[in-house]
């Protein structure tokens, strides 16, 4: 008896670290991949050549090496480990994102960047100690799979469709959410098809549709996410991002892997507010100032505009007014815009 305890709580360490790394590794490869993004053309916004301009800059390269490393870990602590004990670990990928703009941007973190991290890793405890999630429950069969992929799809269609008409903004934040239900659901299936991998073989895998929905989750949440980083600063994006994808993968673990929280009230209470405090705070921590790209971009707020937001503190003419002003009009030089002089 004693030795099996030990091995349980062996195994729990393991999964400890292996979550905590994915988070590190997750929280680096974001800042470095949103530095780059911002740099993309606006036109490639929700286009697949977003992916390719970005694959010919090397900061880019290197957060996805960062971002690929911390998938790999995030898997191996999913096979290892329940659903519900890893998504809550992972959240706290903002925190090694955080330590990294504080290095870039050179500021500290201040009252309400402590505050973020402190109800961050309080909701994380509170929940992972309240819920003390376990797996061993019956798989759900075919129908509620599909059902639960369908529901999470609709959302981040629903998702997306709306961002499109909303400024830049409110846009990354919904790209974010959406690229989060995919991830979350990406990190249920990698359970699932770690599980049958371990039992049946890859021959019998690859005869599933779990491991290529897990593909197809991967490519379209990157799309969805490198957007996000190109529309706005990383702090309207990131928080929803961290805090959606836990949220999906505890629902998606719950909905067909068979995973158990535990349901008492005091249990139910205590993880509610776990769930609360773990959103909040990575809400706080993301929009904190030392995140990197607080300012906006040069550029229109709105994805439709076309012409740069820049105009509108300096004029771009070339003509020469007659009185203090220089006659920067917008028409070529001939000293016509509304503060310039009259032109030669």
């Amino acid at each position: 008896m004693r030795r099996s305890h030990q091995t349980f709580g062996w195994s729990s360490v393991v999964v400890f670290l292996l979550a905590v790394g994915a988070a590190c590794c997750l929280g680096l490869g974001f800042v470095l991949q949103q530095q780059a993004a911002q740099r993309a053309p606006r036109s490639d916004l929700l286009h697949w050549r977003l992916l390719l301009d970005l694959m010919k800059m090397p900061q880019w390269l290197l957060g996805t090496a960062f971002m690929v490393s911390g998938l790999a870990l995030s898997a191996l602590a999913l096979d290892k480990g329940e659903v519900s004990l890893v998504e809550p670990l992972l959240a706290t990928n903002l925190l090694f994102a955080m330590a990294l703009a504080r290095v870039l941007t050179r500021q500290s973190l201040g009252r309400s960047g402590w505050c973020g991290v402190l109800l961050l890793a309080a909701g994380v405890t509170a929940f992972i100690v309240a819920g003390k999630p376990q797996g061993g429950g019956t798989e759900a069969g075919a129908l509620r799979h599909w059902l639960t992929v369908g529901i999470v799809v609709g959302l981040t269609l629903l998702l997306v469709s709306t961002a499109r008409r909303m400024p830049l903004l409110e846009e990354a934040t919904l790209l974010a959410l959406a690229a989060g239900l995919l991830y979350g659901l990406q990190d249920a299936l990698t359970r699932t098809v770690a599980q049958r991998l371990d039992n049946h073989g890859l021959g019998e895998v690859l005869r599933t549709w779990e491991p290529y929905a897990v593909l197809a989750a991967g490519v379209v949440g990157l799309l969805l996410v490198q957007s996000a980083f190109e529309a706005a600063p990383l702090r309207m994006s990131l928080p929803a991002l961290t805090a959606a994808q836990p949220l999906t993968g505890i629902a998606c673990a719950v909905a067909f892997l068979g995973d158990r929280l535990r349901v008492t009230p005091v249990a139910l209470a205590w993880e509610a507010a776990g769930l609360v405090c773990i959103v909040v705070g990575v809400v706080m921590i993301g929009r904190h100032p030392a995140m990197p790209g607080s300012g906006h971009r040069h550029g229109p707020l709105h994805r439709h505009s076309t012409e740069p937001d820049a105009a509108s503190d300096t004029d771009t003419g070339t003509g020469t007014g007659t009185g203090s002003d220089t006659g920067t009009g917008t028409d070529g030089g001939n000293g016509s815009g509304p503060d310039a002089g009259p032109g030669p």
